[in-house]
């Protein structure tokens, strides 16, 4: 609570889950929060490999009032979210040994008793080069691109989801830039949370996943894999081969011993 802070002072927090939320009733002065989450060993940390990239996501509530939130890296700030922002999430990543942190700065007002500045954040080391994100500051390549071989199968051994099943249905959503893909689910082979519940057509579960409004789905026939991740309790895509690609991909690297981990395929 800013009831709690003298005026003009700048609280220091450390923010180490991988996820969480963070509510500041009444803003005054400053909060500035260290990113510095405990995240397990890569995969992305290959040996001879590019390094690997941690990515925070921030995304406000509805009613985020009262301050602004700014990325401060190297000495400079860059503004993530003004006052009143658009409950959308942002992106950035960074490498482990740069220090970064959050700086979010209470707006003047009269009466701040009305302003609650609250976001939800995760923290991630998991997400790959193409990471799954709804977020312009990653890049608009590596997000929409056709995942190759490798990715393929990566994506199935380390994904928060990996689900076989058809497309019913796409919608965009102009304000969000986001599309949503409706999928009828033939299989579960994984999922972290229950995404995919019964409600479809006897034995088959349905669900939603998101992919960036840029990437231009669209709706059509046949069996896909989709995999991805989590995203603030939303499924988003990652590789989505269709069945028939993926077995052909996971046979050729099962007789070459060079699939990463055990999957069934029929």
């Amino acid at each position: 609570s800013g009831l709690s802070q003298e005026a003009g002072s700048v609280e220091q927090l450390s923010l180490h889950c991988a996820e969480g939320s963070l509510e500041w009733l009444y803003p005054t002065g400053a909060l500035r929060l260290r990113l510095a989450p405990r995240l397990p060993p890569t995969s992305a940390a290959v040996k001879g490999g590019s390094p690997p990239h941690v990515t925070a996501c921030i995304k406000p509530t509805g009613t985020f009032r009262g301050a602004q939130l700014y990325l401060e890296r190297e000495g400079g700030l860059e503004l993530l979210l003004p006052e009143a922002p658009r409950p959308r999430a942002r992106c950035f990543s960074w490498l482990p040994q740069e220090k970064v942190a959050l700086f979010l700065q209470a707006t003047p007002h009269p009466d701040i008793s009305r302003r609650i500045a609250a976001f939800r954040y995760e923290l991630r080391g998991d997400w790959l080069v193409r990471p799954a994100l709804p977020a312009a500051s990653l890049s608009a390549e590596g997000a929409c691109r056709p995942c190759n071989d490798t990715e393929i199968l990566m994506a199935i051994c380390t994904s928060d989801f990996v689900i076989r099943g058809s497309i019913r249905s796409v919608s965009n959503d102009a304000e969000l830039q986001e599309s949503i893909i409706g999928v009828s689910a033939s299989r579960i082979h994984r999922q972290k949370f229950p995404l995919f519940q019964a409600g479809g057509r006897p034995g088959r579960p349905v669900g939603s996943i998101r992919t960036p409004l840029r990437c231009g789905v669209k709706p059509g026939p046949g069996t896909f894999l989709f995999t991805g991740w989590l995203h603030f309790g939303e499924a988003w895509l990652s590789c989505a081969p269709r069945y028939r690609d993926f077995q052909r991909i996971y046979e050729g690297a099962r007789r070459a011993r060079q699939n990463p981990c055990e999957f069934p395929v029929d």
